[in-house]
């Protein structure tokens, strides 16, 4: 396995393309949560909640491994708070992602028709923001490349008004879902009605975080 000095080595932001590789499977286990809330299936829920652990697990070595050992005398072409910055946000988003993997977890919920559709979309479109988060860190070396300058700058700022978007399209999800979710209050418990709840915001959060995560490079390509 590299070490975080050797990946340095090759790329400046290698090792943030390392742990955000570790953050997009844990990220990508969510839709087979949703299958095992989809067939009620206990020991599905209980098993993809222990690889996300493990996922995000992984990410927090690796993030702890950066921040012992970012080298004082290497030269950065972006200020070391930002890189650590960035590297922060990719870290949250892992950890939203076991939030909801736990109050799944706290008590059986069933996945009522009259916001289960809704509940696929948003599920959806918060993965799709996040992956197109993800695909900036993956543009990171050609910035440094180009400079932080030139067409590579503006396709990076162009990609950050789309991730802008997709966490839009994911607030206008949400709010319909939150809807649904009240008209089937009398189909709920006080306790479930309010882990739908929570569980609806521990993923909302993933968009969230990724529009974040988009705008804190662009703030570093404005810096350049």
């Amino acid at each position: 396995m590299l070490t975080i000095l050797s990946l340095f080595g090759r790329s400046p932001f290698a090792p943030l393309q390392s742990h955000m590789e570790c953050v997009s499977r844990c990220v990508h286990c969510l839709p087979d949560l949703l299958v095992g809330l989809e067939q009620k299936d206990v020991s599905q829920l209980e098993r993809v909640a222990e690889e996300i652990a493990r996922f995000e697990h992984d990410a927090d070595l690796i993030k702890n491994d950066i921040r012992n050992h970012l080298p004082k005398s290497l030269f950065l072409p972006i200020d070391r708070g930002n890189l650590l910055d960035i590297l922060t946000l990719q870290d949250r988003i892992a950890d939203k992602v076991q939030d909801a993997a736990v109050v799944v977890n706290l008590k059986p919920l069933e996945l009522l028709p009259i916001f289960k559709e809704e509940f696929k979309l948003f599920l959806h479109k918060n993965i799709e923001t996040f992956d197109e988060a993800k695909l900036i860190i993956k543009e990171l070396h050609e910035l440094v490349e180009s400079s932080f300058g030139g067409i590579e700058a503006e396709k990076v700022r162009s990609m950050v008004d789309q991730v802008a978007y997709r966490e839009h399209e994911v607030d206008l999800i949400q709010r319909q879902l939150l809807k649904s979710l009240f008209k089937a209050e009398e189909q709920l418990t006080y306790v479930t009605f309010h882990q739908w709840q929570r569980l609806f915001e521990s993923i909302a959060a993933i968009s969230n975080l990724s529009e974040n995560l988009a705008y804190r490079v662009r703030m570093t390509l404005e810096l350049k």
